[in-house]
């Protein structure tokens, strides 16, 4: 046998080996993952928020709807959203939870709705797989009960349950623990939020921040967004600092023209970023988080 074919025999054995031994670790990430979905997560409430009813607690409840991504997932009417098909096997669609016919929420307790919101944890105990409750778990008991208030008022309207379809390689790296679910981000022991003063200053811009902790990471310094198709773009990293994001907007007027437009100032675009709930934003929250956002340490992308 000449010294060619031995090379070529050897490189068909190497990759044989190498196609079974992703295979088997692709099986093996994907029973990994299909265990870690259907874990169970004891969330301890010390108190339920009661439910409100007020006018002026659904009023809020709607402002905290459009503004902080629910839109964005179960849809303007709350029966659901289909939000991400990349037509390539990944479906994420989020459920219904109006009042309506299909609703995953039909009877839930208010501690049902403490645990699914701010844990990310179903009335089961079971993981709730995409729901980003580490964007809402500070959220504080008022804010809390009145976003409640105004789902619970929504129009009837009909839908069905989440959609999460995940290809065998998404499944697989959520498996060996390179991708995670929000439950397991959470530290399900800490007291809720106090109550912050909505006002343009960096204590309330801090508690708006809790919103961007999710795709631009518990720093806010970005990268690589958990979870997102191939193809999204990295969240960018919103710390102070050369070559950091935050260098485009040189006052709050800017900022909040990114949000009200989708597009930087010199005209281009931002891809991904939920701006049909951003520009929902009242001009305190988004001035306050212009504040906070400036006040952080300059920190390397994520």
């Amino acid at each position: 046998m000449t010294t060619t074919r031995r090379w070529l025999k050897r490189s068909a054995i190497a990759l044989v080996v190498l196609v079974a031994l992703a295979a088997a670790a692709l099986f093996a990430g994907d029973q990994l993952a299909r265990h870690k979905m259907q874990r169970k997560v004891e969330v301890a409430l010390k108190t339920a928020v009661p439910f409100r009813d007020d006018a002026a607690a659904v009023e809020r409840g709607r402002y905290l709807f459009a503004s902080r991504g629910c839109v964005e997932c179960h849809g303007a009417k709350g029966n659901g959203h289909m939000f991400l098909d990349d037509g390539k096997g990944m479906r994420i669609a989020g459920p219904n939870i109006s009042p309506g016919a299909g609703s995953v929420v039909a009877g839930f307790t208010p501690e049902d709705w403490d645990r699914a919101i701010r844990h990310g944890v179903g009335p089961k105990n079971r993981v709730l797989l995409v729901m980003p409750s580490e964007d809402y778990n500070r959220l504080t008991d008022d804010d809390l009960a009145s976003l409640v208030g105004y789902i619970r008022h929504l129009e009837p309207a009909a839908g069905g349950g989440a959609v999460i379809d995940l290809p065998l390689p998404v499944r697989a790296f959520y498996g060996f623990g390179l991708m995670h679910d929000a439950a397991s981000k959470i530290d399900h022991s800490l007291p809720s939020a106090q109550p912050v003063l909505a006002d343009v200053s960096v204590t309330h811009g801090a508690y708006v921040a809790n919103m961007c902790l999710g795709c631009h990471g518990v720093k806010l310094n970005g990268g690589k967004i958990p979870g997102g198709p191939p193809d999204w773009p990295a969240a960018a990293n919103l710390t102070p600092g050369e070559g950091t994001a935050m260098v485009r907007y040189a006052d709050a007027d800017a900022f909040a023209r990114l949000f009200k437009t989708g597009n930087r100032p010199d005209g281009t675009p931002v891809k991904v970023m939920p701006f049909g709930s951003l520009s929902q934003m009242n001009d305190i929250d988004v001035r306050a988080l212009f504040l906070y956002l400036k006040s952080l340490p300059s920190t390397p992308k994520g």
